[in-house]
């Protein structure tokens, strides 16, 4: 992707400007974004979908102003009928599921993977809508169907509505408000309140983005910081000859925590340590995903694909892939680097890898994680 090129996904504006101008600072409106704008499923197959095990599904209903939230997955009894107002489906990770999600996903890899997260699809009858709300995360919220009233605007107070299933604003006071088409898209930077109403039959995609704070990355990391030490061949042993007796037998030993910190600090201090918990953790797939067997790859393949459900990431040093680090360098790793910009190794760059980077590529493939072009049904 050229990045300085103009996008009509992005109003004209360039993925280096937008991001400049308007990522994480202010909204941007954009008439049109995809023409002609389809949906990338069906009604009926969106209701399928979400009647399968594995997929992150939500109802959500409104009767006479009480809010009701279930979850999936739903056989097509358990939805209500069409001809009834008021009411959501919610069908998470779309992407993973249907190729036409995925292709629509990946028109928005100008932001890193590493933040990138999954394609949200909102089903709604008329009045259908989950209430003035604010997210911790950037979102497109592009029009595939119908008509839905967006009204947003900065949120002073985040106090919520008490008793709800759903995290409704208390004090919602919009600043904004713009009625979006079929094609036309609406971006909207973290902690931004938003309500959006159907009109009609609607359905809306919402690509949205990772977004940890840092004590939840700090709690997920430690674990694998952890996982990945190796100890020494002769590994130092705490030792506290010159500890005296004490009348004080309850209390920690100042000797022992300085051991403990001394310990903790080697391996905050390696700069790769934190490198491969870090890109692990980054490309590590959804609990929900799971990838189908593979096969060997033939001799002479057209070219490589990852399958849409693998998430591949890389640093100087090394690649990652849906969780698992693997050291690179010279010509691998930056032929590697292109499979994971591009998803798509073709046949040329293929011919110069390594043995033993060939032999990697072909483990993933059994692995299901990618596949040979001529072969794709990803």
């Amino acid at each position: 992707m050229d990045i300085d090129a103009p996008l009509v996904l992005l109003g004209g504006l360039s993925p280096a400007t937008f991001m400049r101008r308007h990522w994480q600072k202010k909204p941007l409106l954009v008439r049109q974004a995809i023409a002609p704008a389809q949906p990338p499923i069906t009604r009926s197959a969106l209701f399928e979908l979400a009647g399968q095990q594995g997929v992150e599904a939500r109802l959500l209903t409104r009767t006479d102003g009480r809010w009701k939230l279930r979850h999936g997955p739903f056989t097509r009894r358990a939805l209500p009928p069409l001809n009834r107002p008021d009411w959501t489906l919610l069908v998470q990770g779309l992407d993973l599921h249907v190729p036409a999600a995925h292709e629509l996903l990946s028109q928005f890899r100008f932001v890193p993977e590493a933040r990138l997260d999954d394609l949200m699809v909102s089903y709604a009858t008329p009045g259908g809508g989950v209430g003035p709300h604010l997210d911790s995360y950037d979102v497109f919220l592009l029009q595939v169907q119908g008509h839905r009233r967006w009204r947003i605007g900065p949120v002073a107070d985040r106090s919520l509505v008490d008793g709800l299933p759903v995290k409704i604003l208390r004090h919602f006071e919009p600043s904004e408000e713009w009625l979006l088409a079929p094609g036309d898209m609406l971006y909207l930077p973290p902690l931004w309140g938003h309500d959006g109403v159907a009109l009609d039959e609607c359905m809306t995609c919402s690509i949205g983005f990772r977004a940890s704070t840092a004590s939840e990355l700090a709690q997920q990391l430690l674990p694998r910081l952890a996982e990945d030490i190796e100890p020494p061949s002769r590994d130092a042993l705490y030792r506290d000859a010159t500890q005296p007796a004490t009348a004080e037998p309850g209390r920690v030993p100042e000797a022992l925590r300085g051991f403990a910190l001394a310990a903790l600090m080697r391996v905050l201090d390696d700069p790769r340590a934190l490198d491969r918990a870090l890109g692990s953790l980054i490309s590590e797939p959804k609990p929900q995903v799971w990838f189908d067997a593979g096969e060997a790859l033939p001799q002479a393949p057209a070219a490589l694909v990852l399958d849409r459900r693998t998430r591949m990431v890389y640093d100087d040093h090394h690649v990652f892939i849906n969780g698992e680090a693997f050291a690179a360098s010279g010509r691998d790793a930056r032929l590697m680097r292109q499979l994971a910009d591009q998803r798509r190794l073709p046949a040329t760059a293929l011919r110069q890898l390594g043995e033993g980077a060939r032999d990697l590529l072909d483990d993933w493939a059994q692995a299901g994680w990618l596949h040979a072009e001529e072969t794709l049904n990803v």
